[in-house]
């Protein structure tokens, strides 16, 4: 049996922003309000908090798949919206004609269908063509079947960065939402 090295510190290893290894990524933390990483509340001026980044390298099928999943997630999207904006992606890297403007429709669709032996129906396609707009990640131009594309989701680049913020109600937020629940 051996006898594992005890490790004492002599300053909090946790004050620092440090980096902890987790399987195929990396977490880095650290304290907001220092140095760049800066957050603060418009209302009050609190500069508090913790901020956690998660780096991961993924090859271009996981990255798809992680874009698509944080967009769906941000976006409260549906199946049909889900469904629809791998479509939209697969569409993007395929047919972009002009850097902002992309066909989707019927045909699209069917070469999408055979490309990657997927089930997606028509009115389905339709449904989240629907929510996409909704959510602003495209809008319908001029020409049936033609959407512009918000930039600000597709793009062609190789790293994005996606941040929820989780902020705790005050104890005032949370009596008036009790009191919402039972009037």
């Amino acid at each position: 049996m051996s006898k594992s090295k005890v490790v004492r510190h002599e300053i909090n290893p946790f004050i620092e922003g440090m980096v902890i290894p987790v399987k195929d990524k990396s977490i880095k933390m650290s304290r907001m309000g220092k140095d760049d990483n800066i957050l603060i509340n418009s209302s009050t001026g609190e500069v508090h908090g913790t901020h956690l980044t998660t780096y991961k390298k993924v090859d271009s099928k996981q990255f798809i798949k992680l874009f698509t999943d944080n967009i769906a997630l941000t976006f409260d999207l549906k199946s049909a919206g889900i469904k629809t904006l791998n479509v939209l992606l697969w569409s993007v890297q395929r047919k972009g004609i002009e850097k902002d403007l992309i066909p989707l429709d019927k045909y699209v669709l069917k070469e999408f269908l055979l490309a990657n032996k997927v089930k997606l129906s028509q009115p389905t396609f339709s449904r989240g063509l629907a929510e996409l707009e909704k959510s602003q990640i495209i809008a319908k131009q001029m020409r049936q079947g033609w959407y512009f594309i918000n930039p600000n989701f597709c793009f062609n680049g190789d790293r994005i960065a996606f941040t929820t913020m989780i902020e705790r109600k005050t104890d005032a937020e949370e009596k008036q939402g009790e009191m919402a629940l039972n009037p």
